[in-house]
Parts: C-alpha cells; structure tokens; sequence
C-alpha cells in the first residue's frame, strides 16, 4: 500500500490488544486499534477520517462486525471468499480470493482506469468544441460533423479497450 502512495495505514480489529500490535508492527502499519467491537470500529473509524479530511479512507474487512465500517468508509473492500454475506453487501468492492494482496492491484487498475476515462472525456470534448467552432464559422462541413460523432465515439471506445489489458497490474 505504502509503493501505491497510502500514506498512513490504520488496523482497526477485534482481536485482543497483544495480538493487533504484534500483527501490526509486522506489516508495518503505522496506528492499530484493538479490542474493537462493531460501534468502537464506527468510532475509531470516525475519528480516522476526521484526522486526514484531505485523503480518501479504504477500509477492508470480512466479518459481520465490519459491515457499517465498510458502508461508511469511502471505498470499502471486502474478502469475499470467507467474508460474511453482511460485510459483502455493504462493500464497493469484492476480493474474491481473500488475498489482502490484491488491495495494491485493484488500486492499480482503478488509477488506470480513471486516467483512459478522463483521456476520453477530454477528447470527445475537445473535437467536438473544435468542431463545433468550425462548424459556427462555416468551415466544418457534414463529413467533419459525423466524425465529430461516430468517428470520436470508435475511438474512445478502442482507447477505452485498454482497459481491459490489466491483468498484468494484478501481479
């Protein structure tokens, strides 16, 4: 999390203090809360996001107890294959191996995801302004105008294909 620009990593869990700071100091993560049940993570969570206002907070979690955490987190990824029916319902995404690891890959392609589509808007916009003026000034003829539209459509969506190679930011 920390290569994919996560600046601060909090563990809010259940589990007994001694083992949350163990489990902590091992993964390097920078604050741990233990000893939560489901309104002390709503809490502890709380106050998290009233720390850092500027950042986004994902939040992942598998058991019933982390379904309103998930819910108000904004991105809430949860561990689908052992993960409660509860937690998963009330997450935007699903890991469907329960393999934490994947976390730094759906940031991956969710970053590259939102770069193709900004590309695209920017495009289809653009030609069209300029086709627009063009036009306004008598100088874009019906040929320029269905370019301007079905021509600027096929190749967002060929642009838009890219995104379909991200296997490879998986691993």
């Amino acid at each position: 999390l920390k290569a994919e620009g996560v600046r601060k990593t909090v563990m809010l869990t259940g589990d007994a203090p001694r083992i949350g700071e163990a489990v902590a100091a091992a993964l390097s993560i920078d604050e741990v809360h233990a000893g939560l049940l489901p309104d002390g993570k709503v809490q502890a969570l709380t106050a998290v996001k009233a720390a850092s206002p500027a950042g986004l907070l994902l939040y992942a979690g598998d058991g019933m107890n982390d379904a309103p955490v998930l819910a108000m987190a904004d991105v809430g990824a949860a561990m689908g294959g052992l993960g409660s029916d509860a937690a998963i319902e009330a997450a935007d995404v699903v890991i469907m191996d329960d393999n934490p690891m994947k976390i730094p890959a759906a940031i991956r392609i969710a970053r590259r995801t939102m770069r193709i589509v900004r590309q695209n808007i920017v495009f289809a916009i653009g030609v069209k302004a300029v086709v627009l003026l063009l036009g306004a000034l008598g100088f874009a003829n019906m040929w320029i105008a269905v370019f301007a539209d079905v021509g600027v459509s096929v190749l967002a969506i060929l642009n838009a294909m890219r995104a379909l190679r991200t296997k490879k930011l998986a691993g």
